[in-house]
């Protein structure tokens, strides 16, 4: 029991290596601390125990910014958002309990070749947590070496590689805990070299900035953003923090600019699929309203819904989407959001939950249908962008269409029922897809963080959260792609496969008076 509750305080110290805290160094000793316990277990049971209660610490902390969400929903009490996070811990932990039980099974025998396993288990074991049942990528470990000069190796393994390295550090800090100098330091040596030559080495730029961005943060919250009779007023504030402040970008009138709106920014449809004369002119008179204040040549990217009906006359369900929009008000192309969120987009199992009296997070008593996936959309003058809609963004490897790379990555969102954590860690990770792709990312929020990333994962501007205004920038140039832009998670995969490829050679060639020594110290 005690062994247990270590690890539970391990998961809950690992998760202040995270936004908005940062105290990355916290994150490695934990991880440190977590490997120290697993080397103790004496049965499979236990270390997978281990690991179980270590990702319970980490998720219940990390994910904390979920119960605020329901807040925000009066058909549910407050309450049941905590145990919404505490439920949603208990399953993820899984995962990590995986990473441990798969350690131990097949490194306990080697303390190096256990640090080596550990590594590549976690890589493994955090994918597929990004992958099952919808998957769910939020806070791999990889995003607290955002700060340091190891990220910059997620241009070559990924983010999931990425949390393999973070692992690795934590191993080389247990090996010098237990006095295993030599090989601490070699390793130690090895990961911060390879670090800092990636750093040395960087990809070249593919263009120079030049388009004008204007990007509006409203600062309009979700208690009152749905709220009958507020999306004209909520229009008129996107509309009045819209106008270009650049003297020089005002006094070129037929300068393109690309105008930035966030995550249903629009709260009335603007393409329904009723085809009544009243549903009709309405989403034809939001668009011209919202397009109004654009010139000649310029672009607004704006996120809004659309509504779908299958007879033409009732609503049967509406999609998530970000409209690009010219100064009459047409609609020039329109990316539909794939990879939705259960109980915020739609209501798994409907017919049965909603008799329980639950429903979606957001408001809305119709599901949205997914899009197709990462699309790149061209426009003349304004160049090619992609698009991942708020909660897309976080999963790495699934962000860019490979087969027509853009030049920026756009990404809308609503952190407004987020809470404090949720946003800087939602930006946090959006950094790290900007650093592995090479690409710049553009984000909108409502109440924040709204910020231009460059291709190298810094922020060149941003709003601060619960802040209104706007920014006005250039859009950074992106990079040439990278290794990982190239082959997606295939990288991560191979980097697990070569650390069980070190860890196997490392035992091979311990000598028998040392794996001795290991076993009778356990």
């Amino acid at each position: 029991m005690k062994f247990l509750l270590l690890a539970l305080l391990a998961g809950l110290v690992s998760a202040l290596g995270f936004e908005p805290l940062n105290l990355w160094p916290l994150t490695l000793i934990a991880f440190a601390g977590l490997m120290w316990l697993v080397q103790k277990a004496r049965r499979l049971k236990s270390a997978l125990a281990l690991g179980w209660w270590f990702g319970v610490g980490q998720f219940v902390v990390g994910l904390n910014w979920i119960a605020t969400a329901f807040t925000y929903q009066s058909a549910m009490p407050a309450w049941l958002g905590w145990v919404s996070v505490v439920l949603l811990s208990l399953y993820l932990a899984v995962y990590p309990a995986m990473a441990t039980g798969l350690a131990w099974r097949y490194g306990r025998k080697d303390r190096l070749a256990f640090v080596f396993i550990f590594a590549a288990a976690w890589i493994v074991t955090e994918w597929l947590r990004a992958t099952m049942f919808t998957g769910f990528a939020w806070n791999p470990v990889g995003v607290a070496l955002l700060p340091t000069a190891t990220a910059r190796l997620s241009t070559i393994v990924g983010t999931y590689g990425l949390s393999g390295i973070a692992v690795l550090l934590g191993g080389t800090l247990l090996l010098l805990f237990e006095r295993y100098w030599k090989t601490g330091v070699i390793m130690a040596a090895l990961i911060v070299g390879v670090s800092l030559a990636r750093w040395g080495f960087e990809q070249p730029t593919v263009g120079m900035p030049g388009l004008p961005l204007t990007i509006v943060q409203p600062n309009i919250g979700q208690e009152v953003k749905w709220s009958e009779g507020y999306a004209e007023r909520n229009l008129e504030r996107l509309r009045s923090l819209s106008a270009p402040t650049d003297a020089a970008t005002a006094a070129v009138a037929d300068a393109p600019r690309l105008l930035l709106w966030p995550e249903a920014a629009i709260t009335k449809p603007l393409q329904d699929g009723r085809r009544t004369f009243a549903a009709q002119q309405s989403a034809r008179l939001t668009r011209s309203t919202a397009a109004a204040l654009l010139r000649p040549n310029d672009l607004l990217l704006t996120g809004g819904i659309t509504l779908q009906s299958r007879d033409g006359a009732t609503v049967s369900s509406g999609t998530n989407s970000v409209f690009a929009m010219d100064s009459s008000g047409r609609i020039l192309g329109r990316y539909d959001k794939a990879h939705l969120v259960p109980y915020g987009e739609y209501l798994p199992a409907r017919p049965i939950l909603s008799r329980l009296g639950l429903s979606r997070l957001a408001p809305g008593a119709v599901d949205f249908d997914s899009g197709p996936g990462p699309q790149t959309l061209s426009f003349p003058g304004i160049g090619r962008i992609g698009f991942q809609l708020c909660y897309e963004m976080i999963f790495s490897g699934e962000v860019v269409d490979r087969r027509n790379r853009p030049d920026f990555i756009f990404n809308p969102s609503n952190d407004a029922w987020f809470g404090s954590w949720g946003p800087p860690q939602h930006l946090a990770q959006a950094r790290l897809r900007a650093v592995e792709e090479g690409l710049p990312v553009v984000r909108s929020t409502p109440t924040g963080i709204s910020a231009v990333v460059d291709a190298d994962g810094e922020i060149i501007a941003s709003i601060p959260w619960r802040e209104q205004g706007a920014i006005q920038a250039l859009l950074p140039p992106a990079k040439a792609p990278t290794l990982f832009s190239r082959v997606g998670n295939i990288a991560p995969f191979l980097f697990a496969l070569f650390l069980i490829v070190i860890a196997v050679a490392v035992h091979r060639r311990a000598p028998a008076h040392i794996l001795a020594r290991e076993a009778r110290g356990r």
